[in-house]
């Protein structure tokens, strides 16, 4: 059986609405031994079983993806050896404290490196670095279920604002007065 084929029955009996994001070396696994991973990933996507997402994260696009939380899991796998989580603007917006809702990007506070990943017509995903340990901000943290992530109470997000000196320009003050 051609490789091409071994992986697209391969990813359809492991994709499912919770799991239809894989990396690169999930997918090397996959390919038979003889394989080049690289050249069945091209021509996986090429073929439209696989959409890249952003550098070594995949998509497999024959399942109902879950709307408007795609950047949320790619975040999650993306640096899933770090403490991350959802803060600054995407927290504040979600909380009713920015009336601008940010619709392709989304902001997370991690221990890894401040970056910013673009992940194509999905958006981008900013990562912005911190010193903080989980043991700091455990209760100020709930863990969000749809996104995979944990996400921060609107007073450690004004927080996370003010020490990265973020614009807060667009936060409701009266709100915020009353959460510090």
């Amino acid at each position: 059986m051609q490789p091409i084929r071994q992986l697209e029955r391969l990813l359809e009996d492991l994709a499912t609405p919770e799991h239809y994001l894989f990396s690169a070396a999930d997918l090397q696994g996959a390919c038979p031994p003889a394989t080049d991973s690289a050249v069945l990933l091209h021509r996986a996507q090429k073929a439209g079983l696989l959409r890249r997402v952003c550098r070594g994260i995949y998509l497999y696009p024959r399942i109902d993806l879950p709307r408007g939380r795609v950047l949320f899991h790619v975040a999650a796998l993306l640096r899933a050896a770090q403490f991350n989580y959802i803060s600054l603007e995407t927290a504040l917006s979600d909380a009713g404290l920015i009336s601008q809702i940010p619709i392709d990007r989304i902001t997370l506070m991690s221990s890894g490196r401040t970056n910013v990943i673009r992940c194509g017509e999905f958006g981008r995903i900013e990562f912005v670095h911190t010193v903080r340990r989980p043991a700091d901000v455990a209760g100020q943290l709930a863990y969000d279920s749809d996104c995979r992530l944990w996400r921060a109470v609107p007073a450690l997000a004004l927080r996370d604002m003010r020490a990265t000196r973020r614009d807060l320009s667009l936060v409701n003050p009266e709100v915020a007065h009353e959460l510090v």
